[in-house]
């Protein structure tokens, strides 16, 4: 990719808009999808948000403004899409948030998609027990090496609240884990 602002400005023209946003495509569907599938789990839910994140992002790529990085902007739209969906889905459901997550981690070992082993499932209910704030941080941080700076920039909040985050969750994993 060449530099970011000139392939924003390539995103931005009509005329390379379309061979610019497959480049996009090329570049951070991979990554978005991984984000994306640790919040909402399952791989056919992580595709519709990947492609709700994406629509989203050729719709709206005229309002960025560049105050953030791309990437930051791209990973604060597919998590704001991801609690969107879950919370859809909760809602027609009519169960809570944590009761679609449990049930998404339950059906884990059903996802044909999924290849981890029993250390693995227990490690995403560990995850999954954490209010919805300190998944995302701990999934950013542990999975994805997100630096706090640039979290801070996706979750809209202060690098040291992330920290604080990042720490607690850690904790309540580990007390999790050694549980049992």
């Amino acid at each position: 990719m060449t530099d970011e602002s000139d392939f924003i400005l390539r995103l931005k023209d009509p005329k390379s808009k379309e061979a610019a946003f497959r480049e996009l495509l090329q570049l951070y569907k991979e990554r978005l999808y991984w984000h994306i599938r640790k919040i909402v789990i399952s791989h056919d839910d992580a595709d519709d948000v990947l492609q709700n994140t994406f629509i989203k992002v050729y719709r709206s790529i005229d309002k960025f403004k560049g105050e953030s990085k791309l990437f930051s902007w791209l990973y604060r739209i597919a998590t704001n899409e991801s609690i969107t969906h879950i919370n859809k889905n909760a809602k027609r459901l009519q169960i809570s948030n944590e009761e679609q997550k449990t049930n998404a981690i339950n059906n884990l070992t059903a996802d044909v998609y999924f290849e981890g082993d029993e250390i693995q499932i227990k490690l995403q209910k560990a995850i999954a027990s954490l209010p919805e704030k300190q998944q995302i941080v701990f999934n950013m941080k542990y999975f994805d090496e997100i630096k706090y700076k640039d979290m801070a920039d996706i979750l809209e909040t202060s690098e040291g609240a992330l920290k604080a985050s990042y720490h607690i969750a850690v904790k309540k994993i580990e007390t999790y884990l050694t549980s049992d």
